[in-house]
């Protein structure tokens, strides 16, 4: 599933109480689903890594009262009120006995005397055993408790969010050019570091710092990989070697069209970036000039930046003049 359509069953299986298990590769972003799931439910999120507890930890300390008789005192990260998300996060990296603590905790929303409150779910997530990464086989017995959605990378989804999330231009472009390089995992080759949309963050980040040039490829090495990097690096070259977008949209009609496809592609996507109501007649016109298949693509991307372009002359005698190709 993408990452929409697990945001919108989340959506339902929390409203249900279901308890729900995420499987996906590393990096995809399972954990940053939940994060945002919670954020717009209003939700308070509790990330509780399994990983890190021994059996008796989620039970918590037992205790004499007043009148002689012993209870548990439940440890303070388990919720006592209100309503939210409790994350097992790297859950089927813990170990069996960890696994096994849980069962009452997903199921019957207990722990001994502890009881989850009414307005809380259990949410899971973990690697896939065929990701080679840290796993112990999930029993049955707690496999059984949960509703599994396997988690599926979505290019359109991840540019949607990439561009309400500060993600560099020139990355968000990069990615439009090549999305196989996205998220290419492969358990076979044993990388240390590969593409993946948490990878790509951390690129966004890196970009935004400001390297030198003398290191810059070796940073995008270390974080994505050395094929995905070299290939980011030369894409970034043309990139950053484009008329400045706001030169274009000042004189869309005078501006030198480039003759490399690749530049041409990179030209459109920082062009169609600017897009705004009041420049949509100079996206009109400098769209005009170029081949048919690239003025399609800065259309769409301008589209898609400002849908009120639609509106605009420009847009209507252009749609006009190339319906061959729209239609």
């Amino acid at each position: 599933m993408t990452p929409k359509l697990i945001a919108d069953s989340l959506r339902i299986l929390i409203k249900s109480q279901q308890p729900t298990f995420l499987w996906g590769p590393p990096g995809v972003g399972k954990s940053q689903i939940v994060a945002q799931v919670a954020k717009r439910h209003d939700l308070e999120l509790i990330d509780l890594r399994a990983v890190l507890l021994d059996p008796v930890d989620l039970r918590g300390l037992p205790r004499i009262s007043d009148t002689g008789e012993a209870s548990w005192c439940p440890p303070s990260f388990l919720p006592t009120k209100g309503a939210g998300i409790l994350f097992l996060d790297e859950l089927n990296a813990a170990p069996p006995l960890v696994q096994a603590a849980c069962y009452q905790l997903v199921l019957d929303r207990k722990l001994g005397e502890y009881e989850l409150p009414q307005g809380w779910t259990v949410i899971a997530a973990g690697n896939r055993e065929s990701d080679k990464a840290v796993t112990h086989r999930m029993p049955s017995a707690l496999a059984n408790r949960f509703v599994h959605l396997d988690f599926e990378v979505s290019v359109e989804n991840w540019l949607d969010w990439a561009s309400q999330n500060n993600i560099a231009d020139e990355l968000q472009a990069f990615i439009k050019f090549r999305p196989g390089l996205l998220h290419d995992f492969d358990p076979a080759r044993n990388e240390k570091a590969f593409p993946s949309p948490r990878s790509w963050e951390f690129v966004s980040r890196i970009i935004k710092s400001g390297p030198s040039p003398e290191v810059e490829f070796e940073l995008f090495k270390g974080t994505v990989g050395e094929g995905a990097a070299a290939e980011f690096t030369g894409f970034c070259k043309i990139y950053r070697k484009l008329p400045d977008p706001e030169f274009v949209l000042k004189s869309p009609d005078k501006v030198a069209i480039p003759e490399d496809p690749a530049t041409i592609y990179a030209l459109c996507e920082s062009v169609g970036a600017k897009t705004s109501a009041d420049t949509a007649e100079s996206v009109m016109v400098f769209a005009s000039r170029l081949p048919a298949e690239f003025a399609v693509l800065l259309v769409r991307n301008a589209v898609k930046k400002d849908r009120s372009i639609v509106a605009s002359e420009g847009f209507q005698h252009w749609a006009t003049a190339n319906s061959d190709i729209l239609f």
